[in-house]
């Protein structure tokens, strides 16, 4: 698979990356439900056969469970593996939620305990995972500075930023990457924040480019309903009615336009977020390995314009839908 430079750093990626949230497991409210760790080796296995050479994971995920399970499958294969993580959401004593914090002392011990679950002595990205609390973010972005003139982080990137806060701490050091949201159903970074990072020559990596599964061609009104406490899905509107009904018909249209090219309903709507020149990469989640040999296809197909255009028609008609209900 070919590779892309991230930002000005001397990271060369594959298109498509390994999302590890998912593989954190369901014991927190941000979680996926029970997940077999077996599985989730197997899938982070088959991501590095199959080429993909990075991976993404984060602190948060699972209690810091994803960063274990990705030290434990990329051991003995370290220099193979480009590591994304990301820090700045700690959880509280009994484990019942999260919140944002960034003061420096705090991020530097969460280096420390990301290193020791990854078993390496370095992490190639290390992102802030939120802008929380807003009036710390230079603190923590200061603190990222520092560790990687320590060495212990290589290059520093911010996840769901927007545009004032990347130019509020461009100036304490250059800001590598940028993570935020993109997929069909949610397009709001094209205005503002996909022209400044273009601008900054800042790498833009998507994350939920098929929204945690909607867009997967696979996801159903009765699979929402079935969905477990433990699911985060279960709360989110896009999920839900009204929106769900509305976006699964969308779904169904644009099925129609994947089958007539030749590919799934995931790899179109992964490759549709890497139409954009912005963007570096998208990562794509994966709990089995049978799930990233199904969308690593994504990272090697281009669309054309009369596919695009046909999307965008579509997605027009899903927001006028919306502004029907609202």
């Amino acid at each position: 698979m070919k590779t892309r430079r991230l930002g000005k750093s001397d990271l060369l990626i594959t298109p498509i990356g390994l999302g590890t949230w998912a593989i954190g497991g369901g014991d927190n409210p941000y979680g996926w439900g029970i997940q077999d760790d077996k599985d989730s080796i197997a899938a982070i296995h088959k991501a590095l056969d199959l080429g993909i050479n990075w991976i993404d994971t984060a602190k948060g995920y699972g209690h810091g469970h994803s960063e274990e399970i990705v030290g434990q499958a990329i051991k003995n294969k370290r220099d193979k593996v480009i590591i994304a993580t990301k820090c700045g959401i700690l959880w509280k004593k009994d484990g019942s939620d999260i919140y944002g914090h960034l003061k420096a002392d705090s991020i530097k011990m969460e280096v420390e305990s990301s290193l020791k679950r990854l078993q390496t002595d370095v992490i190639d990205l290390y992102q802030i995972h939120w802008p929380l609390p807003d009036e710390d973010i230079e603190e923590g972005w200061q603190a990222i500075s520092d560790l990687i003139k320590e060495g212990k982080v290589r290059f520093g990137g911010v996840s769901n930023f927007n545009v004032s806060q990347m130019e509020r701490i461009s100036a304490i050091h250059e800001i590598t990457s940028l993570q935020p949201p993109y997929n069909m159903i949610k397009t709001d970074i094209e205005s503002e924040i996909l022209p400044f990072c273009i601008k900054k020559n800042i790498g833009v990596i998507v994350y939920s480019p098929m929204q945690a599964g909607l867009l997967s061609g696979k996801f159903t009104a009765e699979r929402a309903t079935s969905l477990p406490d433990d699911d985060w899905r279960k709360g989110d509107i896009n999920f839900r009615e009204p929106l769900l009904s509305i976006n699964l018909q969308l779904v169904e249209k644009i099925k129609n336009i994947a089958e007539r090219i030749g590919v799934s309903m995931s790899v179109l709507s992964i490759a549709w977020t890497l139409r954009r020149p912005e963007v570096t990469a998208a990562i794509v989640g994966a709990r089995r390995p049978s799930q990233i040999e199904e969308t690593i296809e994504a990272g090697e197909i281009n669309l054309s314009q009369e596919v695009i255009d046909e999307i965008d028609s579509l997605l027009a008609e899903r927001e006028l839908k919306i502004k029907k209900i609202s």
